[in-house]
């Protein structure tokens, strides 16, 4: 059983600041990409970033400058630092883990449940 599992949302100001994190767990054999989606009311699911497995990253034009994402292989935590937010940024944060459970296995895809990100005065 593999489990992903969501942090760190919360209501902020514009110009705000909040930390999301995503703790893996369960059977892992290797994770090969991290990444974080969100969804707001009324719009489709989009990526804001994600990160393989040998540190690269991609980021949304929309929160280049603003937000960084990282990730600890020891831990199999990904987290999603989120600064100078805005009210657009407002919306459910998805955990996203493309990983293998067995070194014989295809890699799988799987998601958090989300947390929410609320931006406003």
């Amino acid at each position: 059983q593999v489990q992903l599992v969501e942090s760190g949302g919360g209501l902020v100001q514009p110009g705000g600041s909040l930390r999301l994190s995503c703790a893996a767990s369960g059977s892992i054999f290797s994770i090969n990409t991290m990444g974080w989606y969100r969804q707001a009311p009324g719009k489709q699911r989009e990526l804001v970033a994600n990160i393989i497995s040998d540190g690269a990253t991609n980021y949304a034009d929309s929160v280049k400058g603003r937000f960084t994402i990282s990730r600890d292989n020891a831990k199999n935590t990904a987290y999603l630092q989120m600064n100078s937010l805005k009210p657009e940024d407002t919306a459910v944060y998805y955990c996203n883990a493309v990983l293998r459970r067995r070194r014989s296995d295809y890699a799988g895809n799987y998601w958090g449940r989300g947390t929410q990100v609320t931006v406003s005065s």
